[in-house]
């Protein structure tokens, strides 16, 4: 399956995006695709082996959503690397694991592209996951050049 890859330029140093995004009170400021929706928790142990929890949420109560999985590398300023936890519903294939590789790299003058590369998942059209994923990584921009 073909991974859906998207990114930012990030008007802040390196180690500011890499502190917002690994940050569980900037990760419940900023991982939601739209203002009728919100993150209330985030758990994050960034190492190796290590897991993460997001808990999305309706701002009307209407529906919730943990999204979970484990690190699989974790290089600093550089890369992040994790396999998603696979609900029932999200691939009939086992034998994809959902992944996704997150690098950060210092382009000069105060600046840091962000790009996520994943694995997408059978249920919704791929240019929605696309619109989806782009619109958190945007909130994630306008979240760190604000603080």
């Amino acid at each position: 399956m073909q991974k859906i890859k998207i990114e930012s330029v990030i008007a802040a140093d390196i180690n500011k995006v890499w502190k917002c995004w690994n940050d569980t009170e900037s990760i419940k400021v900023w991982a939601h695709a739209s203002d009728d929706w919100c993150c209330p928790y985030a758990e994050n142990d960034l190492r190796e082996g290590g897991r993460f929890l997001t808990r999305m949420s309706a701002v009307d109560g209407s529906a919730s959503f943990d999204f979970t999985g484990s690190y699989a590398e974790v290089i600093e300023n550089s890369k992040i690397w994790y396999k998603m936890d696979i609900g029932i519903d999200d691939n009939a294939d086992d034998s994809v694991q959902r992944e996704c590789i997150v690098t950060f790299e210092d382009i000069g003058e105060g600046k840091t592209r962000v790009v996520e590369e994943f694995t997408p998942e059978a249920e919704n059209p791929i240019e929605m996951q696309r619109a989806g994923w782009q619109a958190i990584l945007d909130n994630f921009k306008r979240h760190v050049e604000s603080v």
